[in-house]
């Protein structure tokens, strides 16, 4: 059995891009391609419910970054495949990211390391779970190149609290409620090749320089990056989407996620409704 967990922000692939395209600043190519990035498996535990906690830690070459899962107009966002039947779901978790821009092109991610903590449905007979499969990240310097790296490790059954999984899922975007959100609508107008999207969002800014995301829910509409603007307590932000078809689509606004990036922190918001 296989499971697959991919995040793909339209549907691109690249090869040895140039980084003037990837958005990430430069230090210089002269590393291998095997020692731009390595994986290893925290095991970490198994929770009353029977979810099993692990994590995968990711290291780059010094000054090399890799992507959060809507990596900006050109990134290349973690994809993860496992192999091992006992797994049947996985729920991936991703830290909060930063911002980078360059050349007027902007990517969002994580430099040298980062840990992206795993939630596991597994057989509830509470026997050790073999995990083995990969994950397809993508790396940038002054080229962005994309690296499979293999992983496989033992779970066992009881295990404890790894403080580096408890801090990267501390790390994560405040909800909705906890940033007072008050109010999400997002207004829909057609375009020639697609839509349309003015999403709206009424909260208190939360950063100095905000950044939003928009992402729909299918990975076949391209979703451009946002004009953003505030007044007052409204933070708008305006994208334009096209689906890979070429053919007018139907968006279903309860899948659209909007995030709210800035000042280390983040704002993570599900749905939107109709102005």
């Amino acid at each position: 059995m296989s499971v697959e967990i991919t995040q793909i922000q339209g549907m691109r692939k690249f090869l040895l891009i140039p980084l003037a395209l990837c958005g990430l600043p430069a230090t210089g190519f002269g590393q291998s391609v095997d020692d731009l990035a390595s994986v290893t498996v925290l095991p970490g535990w198994r929770d009353a419910d029977g979810t099993h906690v692990t994590a995968l830690r990711i290291d780059l070459a010094e000054g090399w970054k890799t992507y959060w899962r809507a990596p900006g107009d050109t990134g290349i966002p973690p994809s993860f495949a496992f192999s091992d039947g006992d797994i049947t779901a996985v729920q991936p978790h991703f830290p909060v990211p930063d911002v980078y821009e360059d050349f007027g092109i902007r990517a969002i991610g994580y430099e040298d390391s980062v840990i992206f903590p795993l939630r596991l449905t597994v057989p509830q007979d509470g026997a050790i779970v073999s995990m083995a499969g990969q994950i397809e990240i993508g790396v940038c310097d002054e080229i962005c190149i994309p690296v499979t790296l293999d992983f496989a490790a033992l779970l066992p059954p009881g295990g404890v609290s790894d403080p580096a999984i408890m801090a990267a899922l501390q790390d994560r975007p405040l909800t909705k409620a906890e940033a007072q959100v008050s109010a999400v609508t997002c207004t829909l107008d057609p375009i020639s090749d697609g839509l349309q999207m003015t999403a709206q969002i009424t909260m208190a800014s939360k950063a100095a320089q905000e950044i939003v995301v928009i992402e729909v829910g299918d990975p076949q509409v391209w979703v451009s990056e946002p004009s953003i603007s505030r007044v007052g307590n409204t933070l708008s932000a305006v994208v334009d989407m096209i689906h890979l078809s070429g053919q007018p689509f139907a968006l279903d606004r309860s899948t659209v996620r909007i995030t709210v990036l800035g000042d280390g922190q983040a704002v993570d918001i599900t749905g939107c409704a109709a102005d």
